[in-house]
């Protein structure tokens, strides 16, 4: 069981650092971000998310807010999982979970 919860645990972290990396290099790159190669291989990655959030969102949020919704629910989800984690290692006891 702990072990779920490590490997949900890295992907949630992995899919947040993909869609913050998107966006900051976004920032950094302008209007050409499309040819930079960082960019697309970060866009790559954070397809999953984004794709699955635009699935079960409303049709009526913009496809521009949906990486912002996606790093909410992905925030909201890390935490459950963190807290799923300590729960777990206290009732296993914490030397287990080192």
């Amino acid at each position: 069981m702990l072990l779920a919860i490590v490997i949900a645990k890295s992907l949630i972290e992995l899919s947040l650092m993909f869609i913050i990396g998107r966006f900051l290099l976004g920032l950094l790159a302008g209007a050409k971000r499309d040819t930079n190669v960082f960019w697309q291989l970060l866009d790559v990655a954070s397809k999953p998310a984004l794709w699955l959030t635009r699935k079960i969102s409303p049709k009526l949020i913009l496809d521009q807010h949906i990486p912002l919704a996606t790093s909410s629910w992905l925030l909201i989800a890390w935490v459950v999982v963190v807290q799923l984690k300590i729960e777990h290692c206290l009732e296993m006891g914490i030397a287990a979970c080192q």
